[in-house]
């Protein structure tokens, strides 16, 4: 998957490094504490908190497909598969902040739904020239494979996020009963 040009070649490069630097940066965050992060147990709380339960287990999960989808849209490797887990990192983000609406300011879904798409849109572009998929002839970077891990990663975050509902609705009742008994 050769893009035609050497100025989309760079724009390519250039997105790769800042998106999957953030998103990778991000995961660092949850799973080492770097960068102001909580590392893996601040994070798991804050999960649980927000109703990714166990939260440490989702606190990992979204840490590693952070970190390492982040790192290999950086380098250009296995890029559908890398950009696809990195996007629904934060399609779990924008989910979780839903509730405050669009604008980042405000708490909202903003910037996870950035990082979201243009992970999307290089899972779907490929990498360009400039990467290690085209260093090692593509063979992670083929046409067919980006559907695919768009599909399967669309069906882990759907998962992830209906039992996040199941359990918010189950802390809601556990209130309701709290409060009328």
């Amino acid at each position: 998957m050769t893009t035609p040009s050497i100025g989309l070649d760079l724009a390519l490069l250039l997105i790769r490094i800042v998106v999957g630097g953030t998103i990778a940066a991000h995961g660092a965050q949850k799973l080492f504490g770097w960068f102001g992060g909580k590392g893996l147990d601040g994070s798991g709380e804050i999960f649980s908190t927000m109703g990714f339960e166990p939260g440490r287990r989702n606190a990992l999960m979204a840490g590693l497909g952070e970190t390492f989808g982040g790192l290999l849209m950086v380098v250009g490797l296995g890029t559908p598969a890398a950009a696809a887990a990195a996007a629904s990192t934060m399609v779990g983000a924008a989910a979780s902040s839903r509730d405050k609406g669009f604008w980042a300011v405000k708490g909202g879904y903003e910037y996870p739904l950035v990082l979201a798409t243009t992970a999307a849109c290089i899972s779907i572009a490929g990498p360009g020239r400039y990467s290690v998929d085209e260093a090692l002839g593509n063979i992670l970077n083929q046409q067919w494979m980006s559907p695919i891990a768009l599909v399967a990663a669309a069906a882990a975050i759907t998962a992830v996020l209906l039992k996040r509902r199941a359990e918010i609705a189950r802390r809601a009742q556990s209130q309701e009963a709290k409060a009328a008994g």
